[in-house]
């Protein structure tokens, strides 16, 4: 099988504590690696505004969640997002080589280093 990168951006309702927030993203990577997808980062984009408000909330918990897999892993996790009242939205992507170089760059700290250089310099 044809094995793919995916990025999924899922939003979680507003009213959760914390300790429900991580549960609930704990539950999402189990459900890849019981599906045998290889979940390279989890990452949390903390407490946002909404641009407009979604079942009558203006604010919601953003989680990135990057992995490889094949075959229907997106189904099986965007089933589990469909089944979970916690989940506002969802949105799951698959990523070309470049994209997968750019989050790599990213997740390493190098989009900083990169653009250091050329601010010294606009400041001369």
């Amino acid at each position: 099988m044809d094995v793919r990168n995916y990025e999924t951006v899922f939003l979680l309702t507003p009213v959760l504590n914390e300790g429900q927030v991580q549960e609930t993203v704990e539950k999402f990577s189990q459900v890849l690696k019981e599906n045998s997808a290889d979940l390279i980062s989890t990452e949390s984009l903390g407490l946002r505004k909404l641009a407009y408000p979604i079942q009558k909330k203006s604010t919601g918990y953003y989680f990135v969640l990057t992995y490889n897999g094949s075959g229907n892993i997106v189904d099986v996790l965007e089933l589990a997002f469909r089944r979970d009242e916690r989940v506002i939205r969802f949105l799951t992507t698959v990523l070309d080589k470049h994209a997968v170089a750019y989050n790599d760059r990213r997740r390493n700290g190098e989009m900083n280093q990169a653009k250091a250089p050329q601010v010294a310099e606009a400041a001369q």
